[in-house]
């Protein structure tokens, strides 16, 4: 039996919740601070719930609207997951000299887009430090993966589904 793109997309929007939920627990409670290119990931990691929840909540089985939504998903996910793999890259080779860098906050206030973005991928002596993993993964690690899944459950909930 096939999942309907609904319940997929419902998976998706839960799943991310949890995983927002699970990074928020680990900052407040566990004291693990994000570094800039771990919030770039929370907000992926949201702005795909959103587009999972809309794509729940209209439920279309066929047509361009299964197509966008499975479209989006995919597109935030794959950009989700250039950020993970990024932030991975920094763990496994980090730079010559660290720093503590500065906040994601200040960089966007600061600079203009075009100049913030540059400075974030840089990556910083934080973005370098591993301060937690599970099964020998990092949370970017972890994030990456769930990136990739939901990136290809979204495109196959929309190209499977075509219309023959």
């Amino acid at each position: 039996m096939k999942p309907t793109p609904r319940v997929v997309f419902a998976v998706i929007f839960v799943i991310c919740a949890g995983l927002i939920a699970a990074a928020l627990y680990l900052q407040e409670q566990e004291g693990l601070e994000p570094c800039p290119m771990c919030i770039l990931q929370r907000y992926a990691f949201v702005a795909l719930a959103i587009v999972a929840l809309a794509g729940a909540i209209h439920g279309p089985r066929r047509g361009w609207p299964l197509y966008l939504y499975g479209g989006l998903a995919t597109l935030v996910a794959l950009v989700g997951a250039g950020i993970a793999a990024r932030h991975s890259w920094i763990q496994w080779y980090p730079p010559q000299t660290e720093s503590c860098g500065t906040d994601l906050e200040f960089l966007v206030n600061t600079f203009p887009i075009s100049q913030a973005l540059p400075k974030i991928f840089a990556g910083s002596g934080t973005c370098s430090k591993i301060d937690w993993t599970f099964l020998g993964l990092s949370l970017p690690n972890w994030a990456f993966l769930w990136f990739l899944l939901f990136g290809g459950a979204a495109a196959w909930v929309a190209l499977a589904t075509r219309e023959k």
